[in-house]
């Protein structure tokens, strides 16, 4: 991530090329991935990285926000009837971007419409993925009732409608009405062995009681290969890194390590437009190691 918060938009670049369907952009307006009849909306979740995520396998979570395209008066008594007022709205958004993928499907007759799922850790180590089928709350299947807080401290008084399953007693809906109305939904994480569910680590991942796999750039790989030799086994590698550790300890190696310093580089505006339409990076430095390398290649 290069020090960047991971967002929405990146998650649906690496979930493309892992499926390897083409990437159309990323758009906070529509739904995020469309392919073929398959619509996929993501939704994110960050956890702390103190334990593993696959702790939350079973549980019941919420996510701060399925989508603010509603409208909600905390002004109507009748709470079953301020649900069916957000429900209308959510299915009608739902239809809409059900259309929008029949559009798009080349003559599709019937739309595969997901949520998807992702729990990722702050650290960017672990991650969890699922995806369930996207489908229209049946007002008949809930019941509704208006929740009022407090102000308390630096929060303020509020008045949400929490929207429950009949037949469960779960909640599963908390609707805002202050501060901009959106739908929270609560989610079931499924049980660590439900074949739909996917676990990966990037960082540091232990892949048995001996061996740690590292995930590095590619230039940060040859790099590497170029100062230890080709392509090292793991022992041998394991004892450069065990001798470099032994050479450091008790050194200021790490605390006094020069990071290498920003210049800046002027360019005009249309020269600029074009570097981002041709070349289009995570950052402006992104962006001039693709020219570089493009140049290289010349």
């Amino acid at each position: 991530m290069m020090g960047r918060k991971f967002e929405e938009g990146d998650w649906a670049d690496i979930y493309c090329k892992a499926k390897g369907i083409p990437q159309k952009g990323w758009s906070n307006l529509n739904i995020d991935i469309m392919s073929g009849n398959r619509g996929i909306e993501q939704k994110m979740l960050c956890c702390k990285s103190g334990r593993s995520l696959m702790a939350t396998c079973g549980k019941t979570l919420m996510h701060p926000s399925a989508t603010r395209s509603i409208r909600i008066s905390s002004d109507i008594p009748d709470p079953n009837e301020a649900m069916e007022s957000v429900f209308k709205q959510y299915a009608a958004l739902i239809r809409q971007r059900t259309e929008k993928v029949l559009e798009q499907s080349g003559g599709e007759t019937e739309a595969d419409m997901r949520t998807g799922w992702l729990l990722w850790q702050s650290s960017l180590r672990e991650f969890l993925y699922f995806e369930e089928r996207m489908t229209i709350p049946n007002p008949d299947d809930y019941y509704a009732e208006w929740v009022e807080h407090k102000s308390h401290g630096a929060r303020k008084q509020s008045k949400n409608l929490w929207i429950y399953e009949k037949d469960s007693g779960t909640k599963r809906y908390s609707v805002t009405t202050d501060a901009g109305s959106k739908i929270q939904p609560y989610f079931d994480v499924p049980s660590p062995n439900d074949k739909n569910l996917y676990h990966f680590v990037v960082i540091g991942e232990s892949v048995s009681d001996e061996v740690v796999r590292l995930w590095v750039r590619e230039s940060t790989y040859l790099s590497l290969m170029a100062v230890v030799g080709e392509a090292p086994g793991m022992k041998k590698l394991s004892e450069i890194v065990l001798n470099a550790s032994d050479h450091l300890d008790g050194t200021s190696f790490a605390e006094n390590y020069i990071y290498e310093k920003a210049r800046n580089i002027c360019l005009s505006k249309e020269a600029y437009a074009a570097l981002q339409e041709s070349l289009p990076g995570i950052n402006d430095d992104h962006s001039i190691r693709m020219l570089i390398d493009y140049l290289g290649t010349g």
